[in-house]
């Protein structure tokens, strides 16, 4: 079977959620190869847990400056990969940086690129939902290889234990003139929930959340589930949550396996970035609420009388096991 190229998305020590579902979509392609870009060591760290989840080659990427830059290096490393595995598909995340990878990458190869899509089959068709939500089309590459940004969460990882083989990718010297360099990095504001892109589990607040104070039932009950924290695009102009946080057309595309919106209409430009949720639950004021057509468990009422009693709920749920 021919490879097919996943790039890793990591933090330097660990592997994020969204690879292993690329790997476990590659395989559906052929066999999964992992391409790793980072410092001197990066792979070794990842390898175990790469083959863990089906990559039977890990090409290793690695030069001291190969964080220093933005999109450059893994558009470089995943050409290199290309020559040498000619390979049936190229997998990414669909993230801001995964998407700019892509379409570079596909335009270096000449090659079909394939935007945001929440399914793959194994004759490389891909499922999108697009419009802002409005259709759901399938789509193919008809020239040259497919170049595919997988949204995150679209696919449930599944573990396939392989022996994986490393394979070294001499990266070329950065043209430093021409390419963004990362000159600070900051630390998450989430603290100890999940990545809002990995997370099983959302609950985003918006204009009906009132303020940014507002925002704490919205937290509460995401930690009571142990899940990430949104915001709608009104939320996050009118100041009241970061913009990292953002879910919709504008933000961050999100596909967990449950989906709560507190406060949010449900503008299109929002649905577009949470339709696939796998069960979406509101809480809703407004009986006209676009959002309660959308969801499978709707409730009208004030978010602030009925969100506490729901986190409460959760709360002894939990402790009683």
């Amino acid at each position: 079977m021919p490879d097919v190229l996943v790039l890793v998305d990591h933090d330097g020590e660990r592997v994020r959620k969204s690879t292993y579902e690329l790997l476990t979509a590659a395989r559906r392609l052929g066999e999964p190869a992992a391409v790793v870009v980072g410092t001197p060591g990066t792979a070794a760290r990842l390898e175990a847990s790469l083959a863990r989840h089906g990559a039977r080659s890990v090409y290793a990427a690695e030069s001291a400056e190969a964080d220093e830059f933005l999109a450059t290096p893994a558009v470089d490393a995943l050409e290199l990969a290309v020559g040498e595995a000619s390979p049936a598909a190229v997998l990414v995340s669909a993230t801001t940086g995964g998407k700019e990878v892509a379409g570079r990458l596909a335009a270096r190869l000449d090659a079909g690129l394939l935007i945001d899509a929440v399914d793959v089959d194994s004759s490389g068709v891909v499922t999108q939902v697009v419009f802002g939500g409005s259709y759901t089309v399938r789509s193919q590459a008809t020239h040259g290889m497919p170049v595919i940004t997988l949204r995150p969460g679209a696919f449930e990882a599944e573990e396939c234990p392989v022996r994986a083989e490393e394979k070294k990718l001499a990266l070329p010297p950065v043209a430093v003139e021409a390419c963004a360099r990362i000159t600070a990095r900051r630390g998450a504001l989430a603290g100890d929930r999940p990545e809002l892109t990995e997370a099983s589990v959302v609950v985003s607040g918006g204009r009906g959340v009132g303020g940014a104070e507002g925002f704490k039932v919205v937290e509460e009950l995401a930690d009571a589930l142990g899940g990430a924290v949104g915001a709608s695009r009104a939320a996050v102009d009118a100041g009241y949550y970061p913009h990292p946080y953002q879910v919709g057309q504008t933000g961050k595309s999100v596909s967990p396996q449950l989906y709560i919106a507190l406060g949010i209409s449900g503008a299109i430009q929002h649905l577009a970035g949470m339709r696939t949720s796998r069960t979406i639950v509101a809480v809703n004021k407004d009986p006209e609420a676009p959002i309660l057509d959308l969801a499978d468990y709707g409730v009208v009422g004030d978010l602030f009388a009925v969100v506490p009693e729901l986190t409460r709920g959760v709360a002894a749920r939990l402790s009683a096991g």
